[in-house]
């Protein structure tokens, strides 16, 4: 059957995430309804990671396959006719018979932004801390995250049973601009509610609450902390699902935010 790989943005404030499931609002129900309804076929929609309720995407990548064949443009511009305006496909290729959007995804980078002051505007898409922070005792605390770590402390345990909490995380970045802080994490792939969590344990070291030492404890054995300090999902966006040659683009928060 064709398949067809794509890249979605969207606002997930009002989706129960990503992937789909009873009775709940979700952006890949959202898509594959669409899908059908310009194809007149079924179809089936994968994506290259799972986002939260409530989180953002600015580059989700998946794949569409069903039985009828169609230009990637005008699949693009058919799926964005029957979409609503708080998801948009931006791009539609070809894709191989086995191309599949999560597992031939490397890494997976993601976007925190906080906001400097109370903003009207960004307050769907900004974590708004009253508190100043200090942007290098954040920065020092984002280098203890680097590497192959158990993250078991920074896990939602309900949604990981059986599964490993050693992750790699590979890069983290802090960037200042006027009136937003942004965050970048990448990684091969992260479990359930843990990028929020190391937002949220990095933001409380910038007020002071978290020394270095108290950070580096919560990877060496099971703490609570991380799930106190849980950042908030509006903040948050899928940044960019990165294949093979792909690379990162420079750090910069959506225009509608600053």
């Amino acid at each position: 059957m064709p398949k067809y790989k794509m890249v979605l943005e969207y606002d997930g404030a009002n989706y129960r995430g990503w992937q789909a499931q009873k009775n709940a609002k979700t952006v890949q129900e959202t898509v594959i309804n669409a899908g059908q309804k310009f194809l007149g076929v079924p179809v089936d929609i994968q994506g290259a990671g799972r986002t939260d309720a409530g989180v953002h995407a600015l580059g989700q990548a998946a794949h569409l396959e069903c039985a009828r064949a169609v230009a990637p443009d005008a699949l693009r511009a058919g799926l964005n006719d029957n979409l609503p305006e708080t998801i948009h496909v931006l791009s539609v290729e070809n894709a191989a018979p086995r191309f599949h959007a999560r597992h031939h995804a490397v890494s997976r980078s993601y976007l925190y932004l906080i906001a400097k002051r109370r903003t009207v505007f960004g307050r769907r898409y900004a974590w708004w801390v009253p508190e100043r922070l200090d942007c290098d005792a954040m920065r020092q605390t984002l280098g203890i995250f680097e590497g192959f770590h158990d993250f078991v402390s920074f896990a939602d345990k309900r949604m990981e049973k059986g599964s490993s909490t050693r992750v790699k995380v590979e890069g983290l970045w802090l960037r200042e601009f006027d009136e937003i802080i942004a965050i970048r994490v990448l990684g091969s792939h992260f479990l359930w509610k843990m990028v929020r969590r190391i937002i949220g344990v990095t933001v409380e070291a910038g007020r002071g609450g978290f020394t270095a030492g108290d950070v580096e404890q919560m990877l060496l054995g099971y703490s609570e902390a991380p799930k106190k300090h849980t950042a908030p999902p509006h903040g948050l966006f899928l940044e960019k699902v990165l294949y093979e040659g792909d690379e990162l683009p420079g750090i910069k928060p959506p225009i509608a935010v600053i």
